[in-house]
């Protein structure tokens, strides 16, 4: 039996929708059955990190009282809890009597209770004596006086009949899906045997001609009447599809180019239109067009603002922090009423700059008026206290003493304050001379040696002599190094050892711009510009405490200090290694700080090098 054309096309439609069915099926099947599980694993996790801490804010002090514990976890979350202690021991089981506890196995050597204790968290799937089923255990280290390891366990017979379901569900949505096929297959070719019986004639036209210039002379008839007005709809078409391509083109550039979020939806709240910094401040998802914006948007404040737009208002814009990236956004929406279209358009402005300086502004603000009022208000008690009654010479003396000491802070601080706003406006000139780095550092340490010599230090200065003489500015590099090596003096401890030293590293280790221009003090020839290819490297280790790692980023910000109050009792303002920080910036460098593994801290300094041909003696 020979089919037509509309039998053929019912059975290639049929067999690529029962293709794709199938395919789709099986793929969804297998997704969805991974992510459940991993969904499943996650969520014993996360319950695991909360048995944890609910256990650590229980004080229990009695093992009793720790199995009771385990007991109410265990209903709470219908899963078997498990509390270990450091031997080993289990001293609370929700699925075990608290007259069996001492019966059972030592637990310290599972591997679920070993990997929690040297990773932090550990995951095993194994059969359980015990319960007699096979179960998925997941450990944690817990805080707690009597519980080391909280461990939370799972029958995999559960996790079985949930994926259960779920394959249960695609297989019935599969046998849904092909008769859909089926129905739509038959439709399909039904319509288009119709269309193409119609417009046979004017297809074959198009395929044997220039669609602009077409070569027949189609008749006076049904079918020609169509294929004239088809031909001639196809030139119209091609010339507005072509016009809508290269405005639609324009249109992307200028959206990709945008800082700002812009996104598009249509009447239905379908998702038409996001360009890239949209879809990286909401996170959304690259198959996310077309889609409801409920699907995809996730803060609550954005989906009521779209909706109000999509319901004709104009709705007030709103300040909220980017998911997973935690930058400050502000939304604004706005209805899109035309002839032709409706919809709603949200725009996102990334203020994250804007709130930080602000912050910055007001932290640097509180900051200043502390560090004044407190030696403001020393003054002034003492000064009250010279003035209201007569005070013995000895009291005097020491009233001035302590005048002068926060009168010399307040000084301090200013002066800092002036040092700091001078180099933030770039109104300190770069005064680059030639120089011999051994000398510098030498000088540096000098300068200090009346507090290093006081607390017994030794100091180590270490030039590379492949480093050479070098031109820069002398007195910030040097005002730099003296803050740091005094910072490294004042946090060491009696006979400790400060170790200087200086080195070249090769540009292609480190990201820098371009280098500093160089002045006129040390000229510069061919062999000097090949040297803007290597770093100078400047390292000031010390044997101190180290700081926390929580401090790292932030020592350099005006005013934070890792030890507040011995900062204060050593007279420093705070401002130190900001000001350092500033001077490497304004030598086109970079300062850092870091622990050494052997203990103590070590402060890098990374510049542009510039040889020196000549240093003045």
């Amino acid at each position: 039996m020979r089919l037509g054309f509309r039998g053929k096309t019912f059975l290639a439609v049929f067999a690529v929708a029962t293709a794709a069915v199938l395919v789709g099926a099986l793929l969804l099947a297998v997704s969805v059955t991974r992510q459940m599980d991993q969904r499943i694993e996650r969520s014993l996790v996360s319950e695991t990190r909360l048995a944890a801490e609910l256990l650590s804010h229980h004080q229990a002090t009695s093992e009793a009282a720790i199995d009771d514990e385990a007991d109410r976890i265990g209903r709470q979350i219908e899963a078997r809890v498990t509390f270990i202690a450091a031997d080993g021991r289990v001293v609370g089981d929700s699925a075990v009597a608290r007259s069996a506890l001492a019966g059972l196995e030592n637990h310290g050597g599972r591997p679920e209770v070993v990997a929690a204790r040297s990773r932090g968290l550990g995951i095993a799937r194994r059969y359980s004596h015990t319960l007699g089923t096979d179960m998925l255990y997941v450990a944690v280290p817990a805080q707690h006086p009597l519980v080391t390891v909280v461990r939370l366990a799972l029958p995999l017979t559960d996790v079985g009949q949930q994926l259960r379901a779920v394959r249960q569900a695609t297989l019935l949505a599969l046998g849904v899906a092909l008769v859909s096929a089926l129905a739509l297959a038959w439709l399909s070719s039904h319509l288009l045997g119709r269309r193409v019986n119609a417009i046979a004639a004017t297809a074959r036209a198009y395929a044997s001609g220039d669609l602009t210039h077409p070569t027949r002379d189609y008749e006076n008839d049904e079918v020609g009447t169509v294929a004239r007005v088809l031909d001639d709809s196809v030139r119209q078409l091609a010339g507005r599809m072509a016009e809508l391509a290269e405005d639609r083109a324009r249109l992307e550039a200028i959206l990709t180019g945008m800082l700002e979020g812009v996104l598009v939806l249509d009447a239905h709240g379908r998702l038409q239109l996001a360009n890239r910094a949209a879809r990286t401040m909401l996170g959304l998802a690259e198959d996310a067009s077309g889609r409801p914006y409920l699907e995809s948007i996730r803060h609550p404040g954005v989906v009521e603002i779209l909706g109000q737009a999509l319901g004709g208002r104009h709705p007030d814009g709103i300040e909220f922090p980017a998911p997973r990236s935690g930058r400050t956004l502000v939304a604004r929406a706005a209805p899109v009423a035309a002839p032709s279209a409706t919809g709603a358009v949200l725009v996102l402005h990334d203020v994250t700059e804007m709130r930080q300086s602000d912050q910055v502004r007001r932290d640097f603000v509180a900051n200043v008026s502390h560090e004044l009022r407190t030696p403001l208000t020393a003054i002034r008690g003492y000064v009250d206290a010279l003035g209201d009654e007569p005070v013995e010479s000895a009291e005097r003396e020491q009233f001035l003493t302590v005048i002068a000491r926060q009168t010399g802070r307040m000084e301090r601080l200013v002066k800092d304050l002036l040092r700091l706003a001078s180099l933030d406006a770039r109104e300190e000139p770069i005064e680059n001379e030639p120089c011999a780095l051994d000398d510098l550092l030498t000088s540096v340490v000098r300068d200090l040696s009346p507090s290093i010599d006081q607390k017994r230090q030794r100091v180590s200065v270490r030039v590379d002599p492949i480093v050479g003489p070098i031109t820069i500015d002398v007195a910030k590099l040097q005002d730099a190094l003296r803050n740091i090596v005094e910072n490294a003096s004042s946090y060491s401890s009696e006979g400790s050892r400060i170790d200087l030293s200086a080195t070249l590293e090769s540009r292609a280790d480190s990201t820098w711009g371009p280098g500093p221009a160089v002045g006129s003090a040390g000229g510069r020839d061919a062999a000097s510009r090949a040297d803007l290819r290597q770093s100078l490297v400047l390292r000031i280790a010390d044997e101190g405490p180290g700081i926390p790692e929580s401090d790292l980023e932030r020592i350099f910000e005006r005013f934070y200090r890792v030890d507040k109050a011995r900062s204060r009792e050593s007279g420093g303002t705070g401002l130190g290694l900001s000001i350092v920080k500033h001077l490497v910036q304004r030598l086109s460098g970079d300062v850092r700080a870091a622990n050494r593994p052997e203990g103590g801290a070590v402060f890098t300094i990374r510049l542009p090098y510039v040889r020196s041909t000549t240093v003045d003696s």
